[in-house]
């Protein structure tokens, strides 16, 4: 059972009201929050820094701010200039909130493994999207990277930002948010866990950490398919290693210029449907609406919770807002055409369909009609709101077969006993187990109403 960690405020603090001159003056000071369900068995208190708090809703926000007023006063970026860069999306969002605010046009490249959610919010914020293929080199003239490139190259008056080795990238979070850990953490900080994609993120962050405490563990998170945790281990670049993967926002095929390996103490892969089911799983079971790497950075720190201690203190970086998934890993047809949707509660079962029921005084023949008409072999019998007993096809034949008046008999008078009635979250082990000993069992979801789960319900759940 994970040791609770005691509040870090005692007691209410009441913020005055800001009036902002843009909406990029709402970039930084996102929240901790604590994780209950997702690390109830992991031994260490777990604090979530929630990053689409940002106005963009992702943690590229405080990069994207950063890099462009250093362009600015570097030179790189002139008045009426325009922004290029390569994008998994969530940079190019916050690129465009800035330039929005300071009058530059954007062109982003981006791979087609990104959802769409993604490509149209950048072009609702006026920026110009080329899709690239996913599947290819880095140094193919087709690939992001290089589109982008050349296209910086071929445009006046174009600053191309390259957050991979744009060492502005990592100095916005040792800047911003590595202090911001060390103050709400107060100091108590041990471990840090997040995504490793270009670099920026976790070295930055660690360059802060590790210069308060140098003991404080940092664990990177990587996906199959990635180099990353290859070379930190060997110093190489493993061709072999290097294959299309699903999860977004981590992983990389180069090694950008921000790494700092020496301030990584290790590196966790992820599958991608590990990742999408915890992504769904901190969704659900903890109300934060979460994207892909979330749900790796929590996956890992599952993977490793062997390694912690109750006396230690980790905050996992979760990026971005599930909004930007809502046509992948929060599409169950999605997660279906990949075999990755699996019951795992009651809840998970039931649909969305009605609950067909009839009342206790209901004559048989209705019944026969009802089950006719919906095609369906058996319902719950009613008084009211409470089940009182079951009726199947075959129960009702056997009596008709004894005695053909008691089609005119109410249902009362031949029911079987009612299903037994579980919560939603009851367990699949739970419901499986009663479905041996029943025909079907009634859920009970959190507004009170009923669902009915039968034993195909539950064949279709354990063959996706």
């Amino acid at each position: 059972m994970a040791t609770v960690a005691p509040q870090l405020q005692s007691s209410p603090v009441y913020l005055r009201i800001m009036i902002y001159q843009h909406i990029t003056g709402l970039i930084g000071n996102t929240p901790l929050v604590q994780l209950h369900r997702v690390v109830a068995d992991v031994p260490a208190p777990v604090w979530a820094k929630v990053e689409w708090f940002n106005p963009g809703h992702s943690i590229k926000d405080r990069i994207a701010l950063k890099m462009i007023e250093e362009a600015e006063k570097k030179g790189w970026l002139r008045p009426g200039g325009t922004i290029i860069e390569g994008t998994s999306g969530n940079t190019g969002m916050g690129l465009a909130l800035v330039a929005i605010q300071k009058g530059y046009r954007c062109i982003f490249t981006t791979t087609d493994k990104q959802s769409k959610e993604k490509v149209d919010i950048l072009k609702a914020l006026g920026a110009e999207v080329i899709v690239c293929p996913t599947n290819v080199d880095a140094d193919d003239p087709r690939s992001y990277y290089s589109v982008a490139r050349r296209l910086s190259e071929q445009i006046p008056n174009s600053w191309y930002v390259n957050q991979y080795d744009n060492l502005d990238n990592r100095q916005a979070h040792y800047e911003t948010t590595g202090p911001e850990i060390w103050e709400q953490t107060e100091g108590r900080i041990t471990h840090l866990v997040a995504g490793a994609g270009t670099g920026g993120t976790i070295t930055g962050i660690a360059m802060f950490l590790k210069e308060k405490n140098p003991a404080i563990k940092v664990w990177a998170v990587d996906t199959y398919g990635s180099t990353l945790k290859a070379y930190h281990e060997t110093g190489q670049i493993d061709p072999n290693e290097i294959y299309p993967y699903l999860t977004e926002g981590i992983g990389e095929d180069i090694i950008p210029a921000n790494y700092d390996f020496s301030l990584i103490d290790h590196f966790e892969k992820v599958t991608d449907r590990d990742a999408a089911l915890m992504a769904r799983e901190i969704t659900r079971r903890e109300g934060i609406f979460v994207g892909y790497s979330s749900g790796s950075a929590v996956q890992a720190i599952r993977q490793l919770k062997h390694q912690l201690r109750p006396d230690h203190r980790v905050v996992v970086i979760f990026p971005d807002h599930g909004s930007r998934y809502i046509g992948k890993i929060y599409n169950d047809e999605w997660m279906r055409d990949r075999g990755w949707l699996r019951a795992a509660s009651a809840a998970d079962l039931t649909g969305a369909r009605p609950l067909i029921s009839v009342d206790r005084h209901a004559p048989v023949a209705e019944i026969i009609r009802l089950l006719t008409n919906h095609g369906i072999d058996q319902v719950p019998v009613m008084d009211g709101q409470t089940p009182v007993g079951s009726i199947s096809e075959s129960a009702i034949l056997n009596h008709l077969l004894a005695d053909a008046l008691v089609r005119n008999q109410p249902v009362e008078t031949i029911m079987d006993p009612p299903f037994p009635v579980v919560s939603d979250d009851a367990g699949i082990e739970t419901v499986s187990s009663l479905l041996q000993q029943h025909q079907a069992v009634l859920v009970r979801d959190a507004a009170g109403n009923l669902h009915i789960v039968t034993k195909t319900d539950l064949m279709k759940a354990l063959a996706c």
